[in-house]
């Protein structure tokens, strides 16, 4: 996505790191990423696709925020004139606070349930400029002609959400996408990076992407459990609307999965197998049973 060069340059001009070591990180599927180390000192620059400058700034007023209440969550470091994102050749680029700790698993499914509660918390009642509204999957996308069963799959998704009474239900600032390797658990604080955008949505949503990547509510009981204990969504709200908010879930996948097949996006992925295996789960999850 950039030219480690006009990286290092652009560290140097702005954040004033005149001396970078740069290393090619690049973890996620919707970004460029490399750790930035001088004298000791370790950060994570991060780039985003052109036009989505906008909502990668509301993220990381986010995590700022969200470090402001005591929780790790890789805030943006300031340039030198007082900005958190600036433009590299058309490229949306960040410097964050560097996360340190051992990245969680599944193993760690209490420590991520309650830290995920303690991050609903913490941002219950948050504003940031630039958030966006939940829901952002429309049906009548022309990619979800991807695959014969998709369009129909994802509009009774989308269907089954809305009669839920969307207004109904806990809304805050979202992660929209707490997987366990985003959560860092260091001498025994535990934190939550990666907020490349700021949605005010339900919390259920999140909690419904946890749990599909623990394998389902079955496999994710501990979880369930830890954020109950702590998290703000009434036991009632979540024992209704959890089932319908993690099949929505599963057709966000679905709907994302068809996008990148569509634009042939191979980011954060060897090659086309890793979209078309994302996009054969969740028509596993949406089958009719």
């Amino acid at each position: 996505m950039m030219d480690e060069g006009v990286l290092r340059d652009r560290l140097a001009a702005s954040w004033g790191l005149e001396r970078a070591v740069v290393e090619v990180h690049n973890g996620g599927m919707n970004s460029a990423t490399w750790f930035v180390d001088q004298d000791g000192a370790r950060w994570v620059a991060k780039a985003v696709v052109p036009g989505s400058r906008r909502s990668f700034a509301a993220g990381l007023a986010v995590a700022a925020a969200l470090q402001d209440a005591g929780i790790p969550a890789g805030a943006p470091v300031a340039t030198r004139h007082g900005e958190f994102v600036v433009d590299v050749e058309g490229i949306p680029l960040a410097l964050l606070t560097w996360v340190p700790g051992k990245e969680l698993t599944w193993a760690d499914q209490r420590l991520i349930g309650g830290t995920l509660a303690r991050v609903h918390r913490a941002l219950r009642d948050v504003a940031v400029p630039g958030a966006e509204e939940f829901h952002w999957v429309d049906p009548r996308a022309e990619h979800l002609d991807v695959r014969p069963w998709v369009r129909a799959a994802v509009a009774d998704a989308v269907e089954a959400y809305e009669r839920l009474g969307p207004r109904t239900l806990s809304w805050g600032l979202l992660h929209t996408d707490p997987a366990p390797e985003a959560f860092r658990l260091e001498s025994g604080t535990c934190g939550l990076i990666d907020w490349s955008v700021a949605m005010r949505g339900p919390f259920l949503y999140d909690l419904a992407s946890a749990v599909m990547y623990a394998g389902g509510p079955d496999r994710a009981g501990d979880l369930l459990s830890a954020y109950r204990e702590q998290g703000p969504i009434p036991r009632a709200e979540a024992g209704r609307a959890l089932p319908v908010m993690l099949r929505f879930r599963w057709a966000v996948q679905a709907d994302y999965f068809a996008r990148r097949i569509v634009a042939g996006d191979l980011t954060g992925i060897d090659d086309a197998a890793g979209n078309e295996q994302g996009l054969a789960d969740a028509e596993a999850a949406l089958s009719p049973r």
